[in-house]
């Protein structure tokens, strides 16, 4: 039997292509380049699979999905996209889409999803609604397949490894997959293994009893049960201790965890989501990292691209940083084109976090609103002395040259000046924990809080919503 295929495009060219693709494929196509269109071929026949693109004249190609859905719920419906956007990606997959591709994409790929589409028509995909605060920027190629990926698990409890370089984002596709997914009310726990002793690693990530060793003079509940109905972040897994490690697989096996010193299994319900930034394949070879840890963990995998091979994602990323700065305390500042040209050459081998780190640094010491080449170079020259303090210093010097202060007023004023956006940036790292600020800070808590009175800054502002 013929299996037949609405195709809703109206560029000729790609609409040309698929339908040859899909002809190939056995498939009995009919296109049509609006909803109006699309809206009376459904009513007039029956179709196996669906696939449309998102921006049509006369409607939004997703926004729409939910009136097909109504009338015809058992038809798999794959999404093509040129907002290549991990909003598009997931308001596709969690409004029900079977499959969603990015323009441009491979043929071969979007020919066998609708051969699987069809064949899987009983299939009752999850639904959801449009997030709406989306925590990953970029528009690239090599985005457009962790977006997908992302907007697969959303609705699952698969465990995800994300693997990538320092400064990837590993923890933003971490948080991406809880506030977008089904677990989104239940709490994100992140917890870095490689900055926790390793004797204390296991009272940590499970918690301990009362006496269980020196200095345990209460119960304590570990990062499992606080996790407990949301997801728990292990990040910088390859760095797990081999004792830790065990009991880690145990726990993932079984969903239970016990406490250091208990004797009570306790069950927990929680979604992993590890990160290394390590190629785990030599450490599993020299027997630092077990082998059926990682196969638990890898159901999953999501590699993250460095910046380096994220092309034409560097501009958008750093406007969206000032953005967060001006957000934060910082000047408000434009980047002009030709600074934005010099962003796109540098090699970023801090990846996203080095990039952030350097707008910051230019919203604060740019002498104009507009940030130009002059202010970016100055700041590369900066971070390629060793250790970058002497330059950061001359930076700082040539921005109080430029700014007026009343005599006796420079010390204070200026430190001030400079405090605001230190202070503003450790409350946003750590949510407006004061204690955690001021750890953060290396100065006392009472300090702390003297400085926040003194400069009128509310540390409740910048509290996890």
């Amino acid at each position: 039997m013929d299996r037949k295929a609405l195709l809703v495009e109206d560029d000729n060219a790609i609409a040309t292509v698929l339908t040859a693709g899909l002809e190939d494929e056995g498939f009995i196509v009919e296109t049509t380049d609006s909803v109006t269109g699309r809206d009376a071929a459904l009513a007039a026949g029956r179709y196996d699979v669906m696939l449309t693109d998102v921006m049509l004249a006369d409607g939004d190609g997703i926004e729409t999905l939910g009136k097909v859905q109504d009338a015809w719920p058992d038809l798999p419906v794959i999404i093509l996209s040129a907002q290549n956007t991990l909003d598009t990606a997931v308001r596709a997959m969690t409004r029900g889409a079977f499959e969603y591709f990015p323009k441009p994409f491979d043929l071969d790929e979007v020919v066998r999803a609708a051969r699987q589409a069809a064949e899987a028509k009983d299939a009752d995909p999850a639904k959801g609604e449009t997030p709406q605060d989306l925590p990953l920027i970029g528009r690239s190629k090599a985005m457009q397949e962790v977006y997908r990926l992302i907007s697969r698990v959303l609705h699952n409890d698969l465990t995800v490894l994300v693997l990538g370089e320092s400064g990837t984002g590993k923890e933003l596709v971490a948080e991406a997959i809880h506030e977008l997914g089904r677990r989104k009310a239940g709490p994100f726990v992140a917890v870095n293994t490689a900055a926790i002793p390793r004797e204390l690693i296991e009272s940590e990530l499970f918690g301990h009893e009362k006496g269980a060793f020196t200095g345990a003079t209460a119960r304590a509940i570990g990062k499992f049960e606080q996790a407990s109905g949301g997801t728990l972040f292990l990040d910088e897994i390859g760095d797990m201790p081999a004792e830790a490690q065990t009991r880690l697989l145990r726990a993932l096996q079984s969903g239970r965890i016990r406490r250091v010193g208990g004797n009570e299994e306790i069950a927990v319900d929680v979604r992993i989501v590890a990160a290394t930034n390590k190629d785990l394949a030599p450490l599993i070879a020299e027997g630092a990292f077990r082998e059926d840890l990682f196969y638990r963990l890898n159901v999953v995998p999501i590699k993250l691209p460095p910046l380096r091979d994220r092309d034409g994602d560097i501009g958008p990323l750093a406007r969206h940083f000032l953005g967060l700065a001006a957000q934060e305390g910082l000047p408000a500042r434009r980047l002009s084109r030709d600074a934005e040209r010099m962003l796109a050459q540098q090699p970023w081998r801090g990846n996203v976090r080095e990039l952030k780190n350097l707008v910051y640094r230019a919203a604060l010491l740019a002498r104009e609103d507009t940030i130009d080449v002059a202010t970016v170079s100055g700041l590369f020259d900066g971070a390629s002395a060793k250790g970058g303090s002497a330059d950061i210093g001359a930076s700082v010097s040539a921005w109080l040259a430029g700014a007026n202060f009343a005599e006796g007023e420079l010390y204070h004023a200026a430190l001030g000046e400079l405090e605001r956006p230190i202070f503003h940036y450790a409350l946003a790292r750590t949510h407006g924990n004061q204690l955690k600020a001021a750890h953060l800070l290396g100065i006392n808590r009472n300090t702390l809080r003297k400085r926040l009175s003194d400069l009128a800054i509310d540390p409740e502002r910048f509290a996890r919503s």
